[in-house]
């Protein structure tokens, strides 16, 4: 470590001294802040690009996957097909580049390309936070194209006031493949103890698409187990820990490939040229958290956490795993006009795979990547018309590649934020950042497969972001609009072209968020409306660019909701992609409608009841973020036609 760098870290040491004493109207001195800095706020950070999905709104949606979770969001993208396909894109810009956390803990990539990101089942997802482009200090390392967070539900969150045991259990139906899915959570607080047990199954069959057209490799098998504990001592300090299991074993299509191999594709509906069998390949994730939680005391309030996750892919012809360990322990200083979050972070990472051919296409390799890093951010209400969020970490990165080859490099990411009130009903927001990106495993399934990887040119990443907007509020009604610019830069080949991890692309995702809203007593709205503009090294970006994004264009959502009476509630939410001429290739344009009703019968307390049809006018379409449309040797998966859906839930 050189001078220059105790020099930043000393810097990152002293954020929010300065400005600690600028207070938000007449604060006391020795008193801390205790209400909420404005630029955090919802409305705020939305225009800022990190919107957040609660669980109110996550059961308005009855989500059963990942992309159920996100309909109705312009700006962020799932793609199609069974859930060991899920990718998720936030302005085209794939995960993989972003930092994605569950409560808390860092999760790894997926081993396979054609398979998803992150195995999630969305039961008892409490909150999700996304961040496009501009994540702050404390939200981890290799955070280039953002951040995407989700928390689970404990039973701290689902006891009422006064309760000590309850549960809930949910059983669906649905048509066209949909199958059968059930749910049991139970939960309870013994003392100190506070303890959470869920189980969830779905399974199903392959589906329709709207032409009728069955779309083979679809059908849902999925299985999920849970355990959450925490224990609060008697002063007040709290220890969490929490496991968690997620499975798909669904039938999947397969195509010959290198080797003559068997190669699942979830991703497709087939290949050109290949013909395709039906096999039961296994994807599956595992999570183990260990939290603690001090009790808050003036300038007092620390956490710190450990994590191990590991995901395995068995691709038939193929087998990969990536596993991680990480940590963090860091302390909120409680100011009189905000915080300051203040840590250190760290993982330990491994890549490994193998072939089931012969010769090169049986050979198997590891690649190992491990970092530190230092962060401070600061949350502040400087008046009472300027809030603003400020950070800075500092990240030393070691990569270790299938040949031994080690590489070494640390940099430093910056990010501020300003929320400035111009009037009774408008707001200036603007944010901007750099990061730095480090380095990323290859894809773990296929390290040194038909021959060994090459890391001549290998580097870390970094990226630029950059975003400014208005938002306008009057009683219930609401408005934004925001411009945004992301530029990651030297992102290494995670899936190399023969086996050249060196080769680099740029990718830039730049336009522009609009959203609309009315909240009443009964009844909501918000439109959603999104144009991405995704480049890779200057050129429009592939429907196959895996690892980097997809092409987006225009997108709209729409959700919409009218509470009835007290026992029922009704709406529906709306997608519409909007046609999008490429350089190579047109997306085609479609509209999707969704409806749903929810019955909460009187006579029986803590019953809901949900209908639902989904795809209501049977559209035949490939959602913009499938892959390979327009790819003269791939057919694009089509999502599922028209399709009726009931959910029971029962809280006892």
């Amino acid at each position: 470590m050189n001078y220059s760098t105790l020099s930043v870290l000393a810097l990152f040491a002293g954020l929010g001294t300065p400005l600690a004493a600028q207070t938000a109207g007449p604060v006391q001195p020795g008193t801390t802040f205790l209400g909420t800095i404005r630029i955090d706020s919802r409305e705020a950070q939305a225009v800022l690009g990190n919107s957040e999905i609660t669980q109110d709104e996550i059961e308005a949606l009855n989500a059963d996957s990942i992309r159920d979770v996100f309909a109705g969001q312009s700006a962020i993208q799932a793609s199609g097909g069974a859930s060991i396909a899920t990718n998720v894109f936030v302005n085209g810009l794939e995960e993989s580049l972003l930092a994605v956390t569950i409560d808390g803990a860092r999760q790894n990539k997926s081993p396979f390309h054609h398979s998803g990101n992150v195995l999630i089942d969305p039961a008892l997802l409490r909150r999700v936070e996304i961040s496009a482009g501009l994540a702050p200090a404390d939200a981890g390392a290799n955070a280039t194209g953002g951040l995407i967070a989700y928390e689970f539900a404990d039973a701290s969150d689902l006891l009422a006031p006064g309760q000590t045991f309850g549960g809930r259990f949910t059983l669906g139906a649905g048509s066209n493949g949909a199958g059968i899915r059930a749910g049991l959570t139970v939960y309870g607080l013994a003392g100190r103890l506070e303890y959470l047990l869920s189980a969830t199954r779905q399974s199903g069959d392959h589906y329709d698409d709207g032409s009728g057209t069955p779309v083979l490799g679809t059908e849902p098998e999925l299985r999920n187990y849970m355990a959450r504990f925490g224990y609060t001592t008697d002063t007040g300090s709290r220890l969490r820990f929490s496991a968690s299991q997620t499975e798909d074993t669904g039938e999947r299509l397969a195509q010959a490939g290198p080797g003559g191999l068997l190669f699942i594709r979830p991703d497709f509906a087939g290949v050109v040229g290949r013909p395709s069998v039906l096999v039961t390949p296994y994807s599956g994730r595992s999570s183990y958290t260990l939290t603690w939680e001090g009790a808050e005391d003036g300038a007092y309030d620390p956490e710190v956490q450990l994590s191990y996750n590991q995901q395995q892919l068995d691709g038939i012809g193929i087998w990969g795993e990536n596993t991680s360990f990480s940590g963090y322990g860091e302390n909120v200083f409680h100011l009189p006009n905000g915080t300051v979050t203040a840590g250190v972070d760290f993982f330990r990472e491994r890549a490994n795979g193998f072939g089931r051919g012969t010769g090169a296409y049986g050979d198997s390799g590891n690649e190992r990547l491990s970092s530190i890093g230092l962060y401070a951010q600061s949350r502040q209400d400087l008046t009472d018309r300027v809030s603003v969020s400020y950070g800075a970490r500092y990240d030393w990165q070691r990569f270790t590649g299938a040949d031994g080859t080690e590489f070494r490099d640390s940099g430093a990411s910056v990010n501020a934020s300003l929320d400035y009130i111009l009037s009774d009903t408008l707001t200036f927001n603007a944010g901007a950042a750099s990061t730095f990106g480090g380095f990323e495993l290859g894809e773990a399934a296929l390290i040194n497969f038909g021959g060994a990887w090459d890391y001549t040119g290998f580097r870390a990443s970094q990226s630029r972001a950059a975003r400014v907007g208005l938002r306008y509020q009057e009683g219930r009604w609401t408005a934004s609009g925001a411009l945004f610019y992301t530029e990651i830069n030297n992102i290494a080949a995670v899936l190399p072209e023969s086996g050249a991890r060196g080769q680099l692309t740029d990718v830039v995702s730049r336009g522009v968020d609009t959203s609309f809203g009315y909240e009443g007593d009964r009844l909501y709205a918000r439109v959603n409306l999104t144009y991405a503009d995704v480049q890779a090294n200057g050129s429009d970006i592939a429907t196959t660019a895996y690892y980097l994004g997809r092409p987006v264009g225009s997108l709209a959502g729409l959700e919409l909701g009218y509470t009835l009476n007290d026992q029922w509630t009704v709406g529906g939410s709306a997608q519409v992609a909007f046609e999008n001429a490429l350089e190579t290739v047109t997306l085609p344009s479609y509209e999707v409608v969704n409806l749903f009703a929810t019955w909460r019968p009187a006579q029986y307390s803590g019953l809901q009841v949900r209908f639902d049809v989904e795809n209501l006018f049977d559209r035949t379409y490939a959602s913009r973020s499938s892959d390979g449309i327009g790819l003269p040797n791939v057919v694009p998966l089509t999502e599922p036609g028209r399709t009726f859906r009931i959910t029971a839930a029962l809280e006892f």
